[in-house]
């Protein structure tokens, strides 16, 4: 099968979606012809290029400025440049992962050309609306047009997907043509196992000889790292905790001064950005995991943390709920309350047993996950898509280069 991803946010990005439609794209060019279309990192569209057995087709994109990293392809010629690829690519089916220029773009040209279109939503306006000037009657209308715009290009869709129930349920409720099915990210549960060695990683970061909380993400507002950092200043009143902080963003200043001035900069670890190779090891060097981000469509960090086998502090928000079984692998919060995350914590802090139960709890959960399933489930509905549209065959010869 010849599969074209769509990507608004692709490689070197460093976000869930992001890091999903690469996981989607390599594990798909295993058995199938896969080419993604993405923003280029230059002003200038690029030629084809092979990349780990995935075509890539880069389109002209500028650098967006409160977003530090993120790029846009602005609209201008994007269209065209869009119905190119796909004239020359012919594929069965495009997948395409947001509704946003590229997304779109592709949505209406593939529809034009009548090829299936498979779209998976990993939107929420809550990542978002914390740019928007204005107080809360301008976000709540932004909120709600942000919405309306989302199903109004996710309905040019043959299927809508998201990564979990909550969030093909908001989905729904927001106005996205139904039924949007659940369908999970997936990840490599050989790259994020138990039993890997944390002791390099914390050589190298000079992490202490104390128990370890890790926070993995981007460091924007929405993720609320800032709670962490409120709640190690109190457990570390009466237990030694350490924070590592995995990511960067537009909050990592204010992060550090933060950490300055509850007196526990040196009981936190900020290492920025990752590579792929370390961010295995950088769970491994944990005892647990907290999440606090509270715009959380499936959360692929809290995933690989459990599936290194660590015991999750999640805030009750989103879809976390959906992995963080509270008691089980491990403690859900109120959004806000840091003292009951400090609690919970001291009371991972003082029952390591208990803990590691958690944490065996967390990696099962993490298993109903696994990538290959993940893959088996879209590539079934691609192929439902090819067969839904069987009388719409003789529309493919518009596929013709010109």
């Amino acid at each position: 099968m010849k599969i074209l991803i769509a990507a608004d946010t692709y490689a070197p990005d460093v976000n869930g979606a992001s890091y999903f439609a690469q996981r989607l794209a390599a594990g798909l060019a295993t058995e199938h012809e896969v080419h993604v279309l993405a923003p280029s990192r230059s002003h200038h569209s690029t030629s084809a290029q092979a990349t780990g057995g995935v075509t890539e087709h880069r389109v002209r994109s500028l650098p967006v400025l409160v977003r530090r990293g993120f790029r846009i392809c602005p609209p201008a010629g994007l269209q065209r440049r869009v119905r190119a690829v796909l004239r020359t690519v012919r594929p069965d089916v495009v997948h395409v992962q947001s509704h946003f220029l590229v997304g779109r773009a592709v949505l209406r040209a593939a529809r034009a050309l009548g090829i299936p279109v498979v779209a998976t939503n990993h939107f929420m306006p809550e990542n978002l609306l914390h740019y928007v000037p204005g107080g809360a009657a301008v976000r709540r209308r932004a909120h709600q047009w942000a919405w309306r715009d989302a199903a109004g290009v996710l309905a040019l869709a043959d299927v809508v997907t998201s990564p979990t129930p909550f969030a093909a349920a908001l989905a729904e409720s927001a106005g996205v043509p139904g039924p949007v099915l659940p369908i999970s990210c997936g990840l490599d549960l050989d790259r994020f196992a138990p039993g890997r060695d944390g002791a390099r990683f914390r050589r190298r970061y000079g992490l202490p000889s104390v128990p370890v909380l890790a926070s993995v993400g981007r460091l924007d507002p929405e993720k609320n790292v800032h709670e962490l950092i409120e709640a190690l200043a109190l457990v570390r009143a009466r237990s030694d905790l350490h924070l590592l902080v995995v990511g960067d963003g537009s909050e990592r200043t204010r992060l550090e001064a933060l950490a300055a001035e509850r007196g526990v900069a040196g009981a936190v670890t900020f290492t920025g950005v990752l590579s792929d190779a370390e961010l295995p090891e950088a769970y491994a060097a944990a005892d647990f995991f907290g999440m606090a981000g509270t715009a959380e469509l499936q959360s692929l960090v809290t995933l690989e943390a459990m599936a290194t086998g660590l015991p999750v502090l999640g805030v009750d928000a989103g879809a976390l709920p959906h992995l963080v079984h509270h008691g089980r692998t491990g403690w859900l919060y109120r959004h806000g309350d840091v003292e009951e995350l400090a609690e919970r914590l001291t009371a991972l802090l003082d029952d390591p047993a208990s803990a590691r139960r958690m944490g065996r709890r967390a990696r099962a959960v993490a298993a109903e996950h696994d990538l290959g399933a993940t893959l088996s489930a879209f590539v079934g509905l691609y192929d439902a898509c090819l067969r839904s549209r069987t009388a719409d065959q003789p529309r493919r010869d518009v596929l013709v280069p010109t």
